[in-house]
């Protein structure tokens, strides 16, 4: 999966703000932006490449069938109701995470993350999701929620953030958890989330 940091196919309602450079807790930096429709062959292509452990946290159960609607459903969004960041290395433009939030009902959202296996455990599971909640604010969504294998510590691990509501037992290994969307909280990150910014993305030529 192979991804421009800027896009030159944007839709016009493509949220240029969202995009980012970013230095990691190992130093690491990746590009995060909001997602394309042109990015649906490097989906595809990183859903088939990637590991049973990620499919499996990410689509609770095995992969899925890779269909044209299926790859428009995922990369087609609004921006507004349905939102998704991509990242990529920044120094090969190779894809290694996406997020995406979809709201539900009531200014509550679901989000879903999936990190390559090489890039966890370094902040950018948690930045994706700080820039998701930014968004999510800015469209009046109050409330993330997710749908997740009980025993998957990352991502209970990143929900048990602030106000976290007590994980809901599904069943057959499922959990599900809300967490409201503090304003302060978010900015903070961001303001912290800038500074980095500021110091590792690169000057970026004009838009042609």
């Amino acid at each position: 999966m192979s991804l421009h940091p800027h896009p030159v196919d944007r839709p016009a309602n493509y949220p240029l703000a969202y995009e980012r450079e970013l230095r990691l807790a190992d130093g690491r930096r990746v590009a995060i932006r909001p997602i394309v429709p042109s990015d649906a062959p490097d989906l595809a292509a990183a859903i088939r490449s990637a590991d049973a452990e990620t499919l499996y946290g990410r689509f609770l159960g095995g992969p899925p069938r890779i269909t044209p609607d299926l790859l428009a459903r995922l990369t087609k969004v609004d921006y507004m109701r349905r939102f998704a960041l991509v990242a990529a290395d920044a120094t090969c433009g190779q894809g290694i995470a996406i997020a995406r939030y979809e709201h539900l009902d009531n200014g509550v959202a679901e989000i879903a993350v999936a990190v390559d296996p090489a890039w966890r455990r370094v902040g950018l599971a948690t930045a994706m999701v700080e820039i998701l909640a930014q968004a999510a604010l800015e469209r009046g969504i109050h409330s993330f929620s997710a749908s997740y294998l009980a025993d998957n510590r990352p991502v209970a691990a990143l929900l048990s953030l602030s106000d976290l509501t007590r994980p809901r037992v599904l069943g057959h290994g499922l959990a599900e958890s809300e967490v409201e969307l503090d304003p302060g909280s978010v900015a903070a990150a961001l303001r912290a989330m800038n500074t980095d910014q500021h110091d590792a993305a690169p000057s970026r030529p004009p838009d042609r």
